[in-house]
């Protein structure tokens, strides 16, 4: 069997811890039977395992169960709060608040909706991807309905200051929508302490299968309108028809589980880890941190690279470790990320980036062994003087 590179890429997915594995397993097979066949046991015990894992969930971020809507994953929980709060309330307002460097789930469903006839305005970041709070507030409208802000960047890793956007939003009765996709059981969220009123999950960015994801939708002080965008059944209290899938929602359970119980002992490890790659590849001149050095998620790492195109640059590191340059869902894009430009950062930089994202099976012999190839291939590509490609 040939040797497999080293896994940095925890932020495109992570792969299934064995406890969840073993939650999930019983029902494939023995408890096998649909939750919304309420007349027998088989319904009953796959009702009972969904029951559970929606109350983890629920209070892993402070929300009680009626308030966590099962979907297929982060995707689809963005296009239901957005689509679906534009749908509810298009009589109020027709327009949504966003930022430049949101995901494509959050930035595609907001164009969709310009094409008919909302309006968005799209937030610029500031050099370290963090938003200019006095540029939201002049952003607010009478007609205002929206503000989606994900709460830590899927590429650079930052924070976003979502208590303070959540008092704005709720002073002016506008719904507050966060991704967290990157953020959930990462750091601590409160949707009540930070006036978050829609929030998407997903479960394989926390070592949970993937296919599944939950919406929070808030159910009081405001209770939230939302158009279901899934027509067909009764499920998820009419807002997301569809049979449970059952497997899945319980594994979800079990890794937000896990991932609350060892989010403090874990957090501070990875940091450490990544403290040790940034403080070994930061040796290199013309090696730059990409974000705020400080506000950011604790397993990412994401640096541009001064004189070698980045192309080759992530040819070279590609037997050693697995990494990449942006969103897993744009790695096939020939134009650089649209956040690292966001940043303001000029092209050459921006196309030789490389995203780390560290991970609970990684260890500090990996770490050292990364830091030693990427530093390696960076100063033979320098030496080479090879071209760097315009695109």
């Amino acid at each position: 069997m040939s040797h497999r590179p080293i896994y940095l890429d925890n932020h495109a997915t992570t792969p299934v811890d064995e406890r969840v594995l073993a939650a999930m397993l019983p029902y494939f097979s023995e408890h096998f039977g649909n939750a919304a066949s309420i007349n027998h046991y088989y319904g009953w015990e796959a009702e009972a395992g969904i029951k559970k894992a929606r109350q983890i969930i629920a209070e892993s971020i402070n929300a009680i169960p009626e308030e966590i809507i099962f979907t297929s994953g982060a995707t689809e929980a963005n296009n239901l709060a957005i689509k679906g709060v534009a749908e509810a309330y298009f009589s109020k307002g027709r327009h949504i608040i966003t930022v430049q460097t949101e995901h494509n789930a959050v930035l595609a469903p907001c164009r969709y909706l310009q094409s008919l006839g909302f309006e968005v305005t799209f937030l610029p970041v500031q050099p370290d991807g963090l938003i200019d709070l006095k540029q939201l507030e002049q952003a607010f409208r009478p007609d205002t309905i929206l503000v989606s802000v994900m709460a830590a960047n899927n590429e650079i890793g930052v924070i976003q200051p979502l208590a303070e956007i959540g008092a704005m939003c709720r002073e002016r009765s506008v719904l507050l929508h966060s991704d967290c996709a990157q953020a959930f059981g990462k750091i601590h969220l409160d949707v009540k302490a930070m006036n978050i009123d829609l929030m998407s999950l997903t479960a394989h960015k926390i070592y949970g299968p993937k296919g599944i994801g939950a919406l929070y939708v808030r159910r009081r002080n405001p209770r939230v309108q939302l158009s279901p965008q899934i027509h067909g059944g009764s499920q998820e209290w009419g807002r997301r028809a569809g049979t449970l899938f059952t497997p899945q929602i319980v594994g979800f359970g079990k890794a937000v589980e896990l991932a609350v119980t060892e989010l403090e002992t874990e957090g501070q490890r990875i940091a450490q880890l990544k403290q040790r790659l940034w403080e070994k590849l930061s040796q290199l001149q013309g090696i730059y941190l990409n974000g705020h050095p400080i506000k950011r998620l604790p397993c990412n790492l994401n640096i541009s690279v001064e004189g070698v195109d980045g192309q080759a640059l992530h040819l070279g590191l590609q037997p050693v470790v697995a990494v990449s340059s942006g969103s897993a869902c744009s790695t096939a894009k020939t134009t650089p990320s649209h956040v690292l430009t966001a940043l303001g950062l000029p092209e050459n930089l921006a196309y030789a980036s490389i995203r780390f994202g560290i991970g609970r099976y990684n260890t500090q012999e990996e770490i050292d062994k990364v830091a030693e190839h990427v530093i390696a291939t960076i100063q033979a590509l320098r030496q080479a003087q090879i071209p760097i490609k315009t695109r």
